[in-house]
């Protein structure tokens, strides 16, 4: 059997086949592939999941309402399964080391290996708000398929933030959970056209001017919001759309960075350009997956888009050792593709380029199967 090419990880210096830097859903699913095509996988990680404050994961089918670290403890079982590894700790940056990579983590030591699967996530930057990060996760929101169900017939505030057709969007589809929504307006500096404020009173949705300086907040969760007048408007839930920014500093050695993720001419966040379906980027041996490459991206899809990307560096990683054996086999003196005659001792043996150049391999094989299949009826 030939043997990987790129050998087994384990000690600082050793080599690994990949490393995943970073260990939430995204990160764990890539890795779970890649141990299970038995790869010598290593998974970094600094244990700050975007979602930890959240009570549950959900529209995670099998496993909805499943609090986050208790997703990812599970994940970190399965992949040692496998035997994938995690090691604690923070990847500073990751170049290129003659044909492999070093990652250096914030304690000085440095990792090797192969490929590397960047599975780092984003940071949601709040408004300068006081309160909004004491709730946030809880009681102040982004994403209303993530948790409307849970403030459902409650009233909820939508908090303008730089674009106005942005926050008619918001404040429209949180309308779906309740039929009690306020849209303020904050510091924005723009105000709904005209076809915006039509849509906002077709659907009841109330639109309140005038600064937000604070939220009310009681026994640690969420009471109204606090205007600069002193008004306070009742609300219990508190959608804000965050700028979305990717975590993307160990990626810089590469010379991978983000770019702005525009919806209209509003710029949202950044993220980190790959291809769509498998999340290679533009450096050889570096794929991005989750919400470093996709800044919307749900839990499940990140860990669909884990799974992608594993199998497609999995692919990568067959092709060069295949590249490799056939060198090597050309380099000890084989003629071309076809067999070497003092190393066949049956003709059964042939591999597959002989016994195709002899007339007997696929097609004759696949002729007798048919025969058989014919006398079996």
């Amino acid at each position: 059997m030939y043997e990987t090419l790129h050998g087994r990880g384990g000690a600082d210096g050793d080599p690994w086949d990949v490393i995943v830097i970073g260990g939430g859903t995204a990160g764990l699913s890539g890795a779970l592939t890649l141990a299970r095509a038995r790869r010598r996988v290593l998974v970094v990680d600094a244990g700050e999941p975007r979602n930890a404050p959240a009570d549950g994961v959900h529209m995670y089918l099998g496993r909805e309402g499943t609090p986050p670290r208790e997703l990812l403890a599970a994940g970190r079982a399965e992949l040692a399964g496998y035997g994938g590894e995690v090691r604690e700790g923070r990847a500073v940056t990751a170049v290129r080391d003659g044909e492999r990579f070093r990652v250096e983590l914030d304690d000085g030591s440095a990792l090797h290996a192969a490929r590397l699967l960047v599975t780092t996530g984003l940071t949601d930057e709040l408004p300068d708000v006081p309160g909004l990060a004491e709730c946030w996760g809880r009681d102040v929101l982004h994403c209303p398929y993530c948790h409307g169900w849970e403030v459902r017939d409650q009233p909820i505030g939508v908090l303008a933030v730089g674009d106005a057709a942005l926050a008619v969007h918001q404040a429209l589809l949180w309308r779906q959970w309740s039929a009690d929504v306020t849209l303020f307006l904050h510091t924005s500096g723009v105000e709904p056209d005209e076809d915006g404020w039509e849509k906002l009173a077709a659907r009841g949705v109330a639109v309140v001017d005038g600064e937000v300086t604070r939220l009310a907040v009681a026994d640690g969760r969420l009471d109204g919001v606090v205007l600069a007048s002193g008004r306070t408007v009742p609300v219990r839930g508190l959608a804000v759309g965050t700028r979305l920014t990717a975590r993307s500093g160990v990626l810089e050695g590469l010379g991978l960075r983000p770019a702005d993720l525009l919806m209209g001419a509003y710029a949202v966040g950044t993220r980190i350009p790959a291809d769509p379906v498998t999340g290679a980027t533009d450096v050889p041996g570096v794929w991005v997956a989750g919400n470093v490459t996709n800044l919307t991206e749900q839990v499940i899809g990140s860990a669909a888009a884990g799974v992608r990307a594993g199998a497609a560096i999995n692919m990568d990683l067959i092709e060069a050792e295949v590249r490799e054996a056939v060198a090597v086999r050309r380099q000890d003196g084989a003629a071309g593709p076809g067999p070497d005659p003092a190393a066949e001792a049956d003709p059964a043996d042939r591999p597959a380029a002989s016994a195709a150049a002899a007339g007997t391999a696929p097609a004759a094989l696949g002729s007798a199967t048919a025969a058989e299949g014919n006398g079996g009826r």
